[in-house]
């Protein structure tokens, strides 16, 4: 009897996940990052142009189309778009990123939905602080999975004062859907940035979550965030500070790609009904409204 398509796709998918346990994620990452950075002349535009063929990127909405005068894989990747190739929509949250949703919703309880069969917690994905997440106790959340050939700057959602970041320590797995689907509290494991806002409508939280061969996560108000990689949390408050950024202004960028999370309080969210799992999107299209 022949195995059926489906328990095919199954078990390559359980194969890709176990792979994801045994590879050296920390040296293919710190690798990465290392090629990543380097300005290698002809060699950088051979890898740029492979990647651009490989993934389907679109140059032509990129502010510079000409991909021989990017001087590091960095420089490609980070790429800012063109001004009109991006719109803000006319809507209380516009879409902070390109990409596709993963998952989007009610936190039930305090359980964020990953996947079929996989939850986490809001207090472990923001590092323990159980004050903090309880803010967002059955509140809204929504993941946002980041391709290789989407744009890879992040954008605020809504106006916001930045209150504090968290730089929480974690495993680099791949992100991707299958992994998603497979490796338990995902998003709550990986290594992940933080960051804490208050706006009109309440607090809200904005995480850019790291994985493999993902080699910095940078903000625009502190640039870099890692490396350095620590083992212990890391913590900056800004409450001193007046940290506010408009909606649809760039907050972060990722240097290769990965997954953003966001979570809302109660009641401050109504998403777009024209949202749905795995459906692409797009920086600055409307994500929700208030609750009527």
């Amino acid at each position: 009897m022949r195995p059926s398509p489906q328990s095919i796709s199954i078990v390559s998918d359980q194969f890709k996940v176990l792979s994801q346990y045994l590879l050296p994620k920390q040296a293919l990452t710190a690798f990465a990052g290392m090629v990543a950075r380097a300005k290698a002349g002809r060699f950088t535009t051979r890898l740029i142009r492979w990647f651009v063929a490989k993934y389907g990127v679109n140059m032509a909405e990129a502010a510079n189309p000409d991909v021989s005068s990017y001087q590091s894989f960095n420089e490609f990747f980070t790429r800012p778009l063109r001004e009109d190739a991006r719109p803000i929509a006319d809507a209380a949250y516009a879409c902070p990123v390109d990409g596709a949703i993963s998952q989007f919703g009610i936190i039930a309880g305090n359980q964020v939905f990953q996947a079929k069969g996989h939850h986490y917690t809001t207090e472990a994905l923001v590092g323990g602080d159980k004050a903090l997440a309880e803010k967002f106790q059955a509140g809204q959340f929504a993941t946002l999975y980041l391709s290789p050939k989407d744009y890879h700057r992040i954008h605020m959602p809504c106006d916001g004062r930045l209150t504090r970041m968290i730089y929480v320590p974690g495993a680099l797995f791949s992100v991707n859907p299958t992994t998603a689907r497979g490796v338990p509290g995902l998003f709550a494991r990986n290594e992940r940035v933080v960051c804490v806002f208050e706006s009109a409508n309440g607090p809200f939280v904005l995480t850019l979550v790291g994985a493999t061969i993902v080699g910095s996560m940078a903000t625009v108000w502190h640039g870099v965030v890692n490396p350095p990689r620590t083992e212990k949390i890391r913590e900056w408050c800004y409450d001193d500070q007046s940290v506010v950024l408009k909606k649809g202004t760039e907050m972060g960028r990722f240097l290769l790609g990965s997954t953003v999370v966001m979570l809302f309080a109660k009641g401050q969210l109504q998403f777009n009904p024209q949202w749905s799992p795995a459906r692409s999107i797009h920086m600055g299209e409307a994500m929700g409204n208030r609750p009527r």
